[in-house]
């Protein structure tokens, strides 16, 4: 038994160290992975950043800037109110003064929310808020109850409520000089952002790019190179170099499927050498045949030259021995006197079947178009004695036109005729041929109403000079059928006997079609048999 590896693989198979294609193949796959999750972080990083830098300059700069310009002019709104009001001490001049706290005090609020994340800039808006109240509760609230009391105006603003407004627009315009520069920064912020995302996008392709073309070129060197490799010494062992030997380096797989393939090829080379010897031998046996049937043929010339001769002495002779002494001697004499008669002419009948039977076939003729009620028709005319003494019916239908030779497929409607007329019972003989169209081939049917053979001797009757009856009860050499089965399969064909359910015999035998060969139409044709009885 041959030896096996754990795997159930033979022994001698080569087991490789290198990776499997499995391997191989997560290998890839993970380092792909790992570099897309490091791109998408990487991008998602890049991304964020914009993000932010976008929102603290949208959302939060640029509105700060926004309500420090409302506050710078809520406060100038209410210096202008309360002064207009000092001056002419109109209630009417007061209401810039109302509306401009509203929105002073909402835009105060409004910045809290906007920079809360600038915990300098909200301990400056408190400074400014402190200002601003302390600015309305120690000058523009007295000055307004006083103008109020008296209804006399004065003048319009004291150098104290002067310089304390002063130093709230003061501390206004730092908070917008502070804002303008937190914007600016903020937009470089957000530049910076975007043209970090355009480089991160940009190495992320690259990166890409090398991974895919190093992954693809390991994939290559590593599997594609191989499997290519094995595929060209498999090309190479099917183009008929047995010889060459399957050596290939790579993934696990593609190394033991090369050993394999290899184990194969030399199997085959094991088979070829023994063919190589068995085709020795048949050769051998062929050129013995070639002898023998060269022997043969002479033989068949011997018998049919050198043979016939002494034979027919033979029998003239005892012919004239019993028409000269017929009478004279005793009745054993001319009872052996008949029996060589009878030998010698019975010797020459087996030997002119046995030359007939061994040139079926021996030298081919060319195939020609025949048709099949030409061959009855044939047949008929030679068998016009037998079929007349008979009384017998030869019943034609529609034939075909088949290729063949006509003498050797008339012999075999005249065998099959012949032995109708032989084998019949009581009732006169009545033979029908009929055919018809079988895939490929034309399947012929002989029927007649004789003793008909037992369905177990169905091959028998093929076999030569096999008789199932005994020859003083039938004449014949039994080689008819024989020679039908010989001439059929010669044609391509076969023959076979069918047992029929009423009684007789039914031989039907197969034709192939040819390509031009066309059924004749016409009804059952007149036999020369119906012509010659009276």
């Amino acid at each position: 038994m041959t030896p096996m590896s754990e795997r159930g693989a033979p022994a001698s198979r080569r087991v490789s160290s290198r990776w499997p294609l499995r391997r191989w193949l997560t290998l890839a796959i993970g380092v792909l992975v790992l570099v897309f999750i490091g791109a998408v972080v990487a991008g998602s990083l890049a991304i964020a950043g914009l993000t932010e830098a976008r929102t603290t300059i949208v959302d939060r700069v640029d509105p700060a800037v926004q309500h420090a310009l409302r506050l710078d002019t809520a406060l100038v709104d209410q210096e202008t109110g309360l002064r207009g009001y000092v001056l002419t001490a109109k209630d009417e001049f007061l209401e810039p003064y109302d509306s401009g706290v509203e929105r002073q005090r909402a835009a105060i609020a409004n910045l809290r929310r906007s920079i809360v994340v600038r915990t300098d800039l909200l301990d400056r808006i408190t400074s400014i808020e402190t200002d601003v109240e302390r600015w309305r509760t120690d000058y523009a609230e007295p000055t307004i109850d006083r103008v109020r009391a008296t209804g006399v105006g004065g003048d319009a603003q004291t150098e104290e409520g002067k310089r304390r407004f002063d130093q709230v627009r003061a501390a206004v315009g730092g908070l917008q000089r502070e804002l303008d520069l937190a914007r600016e920064e903020g937009r470089a912020t957000l530049a910076s952002a975007a043209s970090t995302l355009v480089i991160v996008c940009a190495t992320i392709a690259i990166v890409l790019l090398v991974v895919f073309l190093l992954v693809a070129v390991v994939l290559r060197a590593a599997v594609a190179g191989p499997l290519a490799q094995l595929t060209g010494g498999v090309r190479r062992v099917a183009d008929g170099d047995f010889q060459h030997e399957l050596r290939v380096t790579g993934p696990r797989e593609v190394t033991e499927l090369a050993g394999d393939v290899d184990s194969m090829r030399r199997r085959i080379l094991a088979e070829v050498s023994v063919q190589r010897e068995v085709n020795a031998a048949l050769d051998a046996r062929t050129e013995d045949l070639k002898r023998s049937n060269a022997e043969l043929e002479q033989f068949a010339y011997v018998a049919s030259h050198d043979l016939q001769e002494p034979l027919r002495k033979v029998a003239s002779f005892c012919q004239l021995l019993e028409r000269r002494y017929k009478g004279q001697l005793d009745d054993r004499a001319d009872q052996y006197i008949g029996f060589a008669v009878d030998g010698a002419k019975r010797m020459q009948v087996l030997i002119n079947d046995l030359l007939a039977f061994s040139r079926v076939g021996r030298h081919a003729r060319d195939r020609v178009p025949v048709a099949g009620a030409d061959l009855v028709a044939q047949a008929e005319t030679n068998l016009a004695e037998a079929i007349g003494e008979a009384g017998a019916v030869v019943e034609v239908g529609e034939l075909p036109t088949v290729l063949g030779e006509a003498p050797l497929l008339t012999a075999v409607f005249q065998n099959l005729i012949g032995n109708a007329v032989k084998f019949r019972g009581t009732q006169p003989p009545v033979v029908r041929i009929t055919a018809e169209r079988d895939g490929e081939h034309w399947l012929f049917t002989v029927v007649d109403n004789g003793i008909g053979i037992e369905p177990e001797f169905a091959e028998r009757v093929f076999v030569i000079f096999q008789r199932l009856h005994g020859k003083d009860a039938y004449p014949g050499t039994g080689i008819g059928l024989a020679m039908c089965r010989k001439i059929i399969e010669y044609h391509g064909g076969r023959i076979w006997l069918d047992p029929a359910d009423d009684g007789g015999t039914r031989f039907r035998f197969t034709l192939p079609v040819a390509a031009d060969a066309t059924t004749p139409a016409g009804t059952l044709a007149e036999t020369p048999t119906e012509k010659a009885q009276p």
